[in-house]
């Protein structure tokens, strides 16, 4: 099962030297995570040049190092100032931020650390298994199956916003139009482009969500003062919150275990990516709970599952790109073109002809999740200062680095323009209590599901049901659906009949 190699490849890592190149794509992916608007997307299209000249394991170690790292990175940045590093990220902002302004950062930082790592680790651990049935299981989702998941999501959205469901299908259904606007998918007709073309790729995803959840804070903040924590504790307390929050994963391990193979399962399907892994894992962790109220307000379950979900899919994503050279993320189709520089042709025979090279991007990937994880442990300490710094001083930084992480990833003006608009819109959320996190995840949706419903009626000769009805896979999915969405109705009745005298 590659188990021989794997061990080999471990110990090729620390008795050749080329640790350093994984500790060096550490910490490059820290910072890039760190840094709003960047992310490993931005890491890895700077390194393509750099590793021309490298061996090939070398590189993997490099770039492996980076993917595993981004992660992390950007979820400090999302707990102590409300600006998610990178796009999947933004799920943790929901109940990390809040901790934050109650003085708990260390336990957040602590607890998603933790919840990192060992979601990186279980996501890989999964991959290796999954390696040698990989072609079954990418062949096994068609569009019919896209499209159910894009569904599921979006039941999902209609759910998670407990107590406001009337306002969660508003912002849903805005995010939808949002999602439409660009090319149509299938005449490739022009729509909703104010006749500009900038719009006719769509609205881009990185911009929107600085502005959601960067920007948008930002404005609040600036207009209430103070500091993001609510209340200085001494630093003994904030310290020692961090081995908590480490503690807490170990007490919620079924938490960890379910972010963990969504993420996974998720990353495995090309399109959808981390964001769709980490807010699918945060919504089924609220239906989930038996105190879903207390999610948006500190709960540090609400931090663990998004942040095991978004390690866990690097391992998920490398299949597709490994096996059929399909990129199941941006950051996999940037690490296609490494493997292209390098003379590697990916594909099934990837593992025959190049059994070296894929684990030891395995071996990086883990080392690197384990790695970001523990730095930024010892640095935590340090990084819980931030959320009692005077917001008139971190408000400008945090407005001019998010939006030079905008531009700086394409070099478009339109883009800033974009994320200032969507701060502005933000903040009106914010003001008169609309869930961002269903615009979110309908805009990020949205394309995906419009494609796969196009192709599944031409598939089906229009149908759909009985097409799906003769696919397991739908099946199942349909299933997982149905259970979501009257899971609640479900759990108002057990909780009445337990009320009941």
């Amino acid at each position: 099962m590659g188990f021989d190699v794997l061990f080999d490849a471990i110990a090729l890592v620390f008795t050749s030297g080329s640790a350093i190149y994984i500790l060096a794509g550490v910490l490059l992916g820290l910072c890039f995570g760190v840094i709003p608007g960047l992310g490993g997307t931005t890491a890895l299209a700077l390194l393509i040049p750099v590793t021309f000249t490298m061996d090939s394991l070398d590189a993997m170690y490099l770039a492996g190092g980076v993917m595993g790292a981004t992660s992390f990175g950007g979820s400090i940045t999302a707990i102590l100032i409300n600006t998610p590093g990178t796009a999947p990220n933004a799920a943790t902002t929901f109940d990390g931020y809040p901790l934050a302004r109650q003085g708990k950062a260390g336990m957040a930082i602590g607890a998603s650390a933790t919840a990192s790592a060992l979601g990186g680790v279980i996501g890989l651990f999964t991959l290796l298994l999954i390696i040698p049935l990989a072609k079954e299981l990418v062949l096994a989702f068609g569009p019919a199956e896209f499209l159910l998941l894009t569904i599921l999501g979006l039941v999902a959205i209609a759910v998670s916003a407990r107590g406001k469901l009337l306002r969660g299908l508003i912002a849903g259904g805005f995010g939808l139009m949002l999602a439409f606007v660009g090319s149509d998918t299938v005449s490739g007709e022009l729509r909703f482009t104010l006749d500009t073309d900038y719009l006719w790729d769509g609205i881009p995803l990185v911009p929107t969500l600085t502005g959601m959840f960067a920007l948008s804070q930002m404005i609040e903040l600036a207009l209430k003062g103070g500091s993001v924590a609510a209340k200085a504790e001494d630093a003994k307390t904030r310290i020692s919150g961090i081995w908590t929050g480490v503690a807490s994963v170990f007490k919620h391990w079924t938490v960890l275990l379910r972010g963990s193979a969504i993420g996974t399962v998720i990353g495995a399907i090309p399109g959808l990516g981390g964001t769709v892994a980490s807010f699918i894992a945060y919504t089924s962790t609220v239906q989930a709970s038996r105190d879903p109220e207390s999610f948006g307000k500190g709960n540090i379950v609400g931090v663990i599952a998004p942040e095991a979900a978004n390690n866990a899919k690097d391992g998920g994503s490398l299949v597709p790109t490994v096996a059929f050279g399909i990129p199941g993320s941006a950051e996999t189709a940037l690490f296609l073109g490494i493997l292209v520089l390098h003379g590697i042709e990916p594909g099934p025979s990837i593992l025959l002809q190049n059994e070296r090279e894929v684990y030891g991007l395995i071996v990086a990937l883990t080392a690197s999740a384990v790695g970001a994880s523990l730095i930024g442990l010892l640095l935590a300490r340090w990084l819980v200062m931030i959320t009692f710094i005077n917001v008139h001083f971190l408000v400008p930084v945090v407005v001019t680095v998010s939006l030079t992480g905008v531009y700086v990833l394409d070099g478009r003006p339109g883009d800033v323009i974009l994320a200032m608009i969507m701060g502005i819109v933000g903040y009106l959320m914010i003001r008169f209590d609309y869930p961002r996190l269903t615009l979110v995840i309908a805009l990020v949706l949205g394309e995906t599901a419009e494609r796969s419903f196009h192709q599944t009626r031409q598939i089906s000769d229009g149908e759909i049901l009985g097409y799906m009805l003769d696919r397991p896979q739908s099946i199942v999915l349909i299933v997982l659906t149905l259970l979501t969405l009257f899971l609640p109705a479900l759990r108002r009745r057990r909780t009445r009949a337990k009320a009941a005298p």
